[in-house]
């Protein structure tokens, strides 16, 4: 009844264990070391079925940590930029300042006055306006948003509207 042939092996990597960590410490768009951001215009654009199934796990996940005590959370659109690139505005935003010191050289301080050291190495982040417009889902009502691929549905042969069916009441 049983065969003496070895049990095959998945071809592919074992099953993680954190897929969600593995996934979010790839880097996609909108994850840091402590957040992921889901901007809402393009949560909202998605197709019907992604919406349902993404409210779903929404609200189980909210569900299950309601007693946290949650604050408001601001988000800030910004980008990676080298410290030496800022100008005098975007380096008071990061809490930084540059000076000329006694022998003419460029010096970098942090907020406490510390020198920074190796500058030119040292990103930050700056604020900068929101690439992804408010109204996404408005400006693409009959596009699928790029990013998402659109909903597959099953084809009829006919091409034409589905035939109307009339009761025999109706006759």
């Amino acid at each position: 009844m049983f065969t003496p042939d070895p049990i095959q092996r998945h071809a592919g990597p074992p099953a993680s264990s954190t897929p969600l960590r593995d996934y979010l410490n790839s880097q996609p768009p909108g994850v840091d070391a402590g957040y992921a951001v889901l901007p809402r215009s393009l949560v909202e654009a998605m197709p019907l079925p992604w919406q349902q199934q993404m409210t779903h796990l929404l609200a189980e996940f909210h569900r299950s940590v309601a007693h946290l005590g949650w604050p408001v959370y601001r988000v800030v659109p910004s980008r990676r930029e080298r410290l030496v690139d800022l100008d005098e505005d975007q380096l008071a935003e990061v809490g930084a300042i540059m000076e000329i010191d006694l022998d003419g050289d460029v010096v970098y301080r942090d907020r406490t006055g510390k020198r920074i050291e190796d500058p030119e190495h040292q990103h930050v982040l700056v604020s900068v306006l929101d690439p992804i417009p408010a109204n996404f889902a408005n400006a693409t009502q009959n596009t699928p948003p790029r990013g998402f691929p659109a909903p597959q549905f099953p084809q009829h042969p006919h091409s034409g509207p589905l035939p109307v069916q009339q009761s025999p009441h109706q006759r």
